[in-house]
């Protein structure tokens, strides 16, 4: 059975990683390999729609610098931000 969402996927992963900063490439692309394989289709619009967000926000939310804003505290901001604290 092939996955219907696999060029999402990719192209989540691929963005993550060529975010254009140091630190969010790095935070963003690692927590992308980890876990985008395995997110539902919901969680994926969750990551898409945080993608499209400037780096300092994404990053000042991860790190719990700033508090996330409702709109974006989802599952998947909430799995980036246990993400960083394991992983840093």
């Amino acid at each position: 059975m092939t996955d219907p969402y696999q060029f999402q996927r990719k192209r989540l992963i691929f963005r993550a990683n060529h975010r254009g900063t140091k630190e969010t490439d790095l935070l963003l692309g690692r927590f992308a390999e980890r876990y985008v394989p395995q997110f539902t289709f919901e969680q994926l619009q969750q990551f898409d729609h945080l993608l499209t967000l400037g780096d300092p926000d994404i990053y000042d939310w991860a790190t719990g610098q700033i508090p996330v804003p409702s709109e974006y505290n989802t599952s998947v901001m909430k799995l980036l931000m246990s993400f960083r604290l394991v992983n840093h």
